[in-house]
């Protein structure tokens, strides 16, 4: 039975996958974190044989959370579970330590794939990105700056280039107009971009409007 700690900050995602992997006999979820120190805490304490690990959430992920992972757990295997099918963000994460990397959008069948592939010692890459990184390991590694962005700062960033005000933001994801606006300062800083103007004309020409 490989038992499995899911970390991801969507609540949504979390709840439809443990459905899932109630219904596969060798997979039990058995724990579940929202955030980078849930996480961090939850390693600590208990013993699991798997994690599956969202690449962007909100305080500290990605690389750096890795990282921290592999000082407390060496030899916890580590799937990554990305929005971002990029080779560049593949390859920072295994670089970081984690075993494989596989996007949201994949098959239900290769997910399980993966888990049971990185669970038992193996490693997985979205067959999509395997290609890629294998000509690109030599290259230095550019991350175009919304690839920085937590799924949440994402979704928020997407909303704001499209014109949709803050106050209409925070009535859709059911948060106050301060988070909102605290979230598109987040962001810009994390893109080092100065204004709307920028951030609009950045999306256009990276067609993510």
């Amino acid at each position: 039975m490989i038992r499995l700690l899911i970390a991801d900050d969507h609540a949504v995602l979390r709840s439809g996958l443990k459905q899932i992997f109630s219904l596969v006999p060798d997979i039990s979820v058995t724990g579940e974190a929202s955030n980078g120190l849930d996480v961090l805490r939850l390693i600590q304490n208990q013993e699991f044989d798997l994690l599956l690990l969202d690449m962007t959430m909100d305080g500290i992920s990605g690389e750096e959370l890795i990282r921290k992972i592999r000082l407390i757990r060496s030899t916890l295997p580590i799937l990554m579970l990305s929005m971002h099918r990029v080779s560049e963000m593949a390859m920072i994460a295994l670089k970081a330590g984690a075993n494989g990397y596989i996007t949201k959008d994949s098959e239900m069948e290769d997910l399980l794939d993966a888990i049971r592939k990185v669970a038992s010692g193996g490693k997985f890459v979205d067959p999509f990105l395997a290609e890629e990184i294998v000509y690109n390991t030599t290259l230095p590694i550019q991350v175009l700056p919304h690839l920085l962005l937590s799924s949440r700062e994402f979704e928020v960033f997407r909303m704001l280039v499209a014109g949709v005000t803050i106050k209409q933001i925070s009535e859709k994801l059911l948060l106050s107009n301060k988070t909102i606006s605290t979230y598109k300062t987040r962001i810009m800083e994390k893109m080092n971009i100065q204004s709307m103007a920028e951030l609009v004309r950045y999306a256009v020409q990276n067609d993510l409007k």
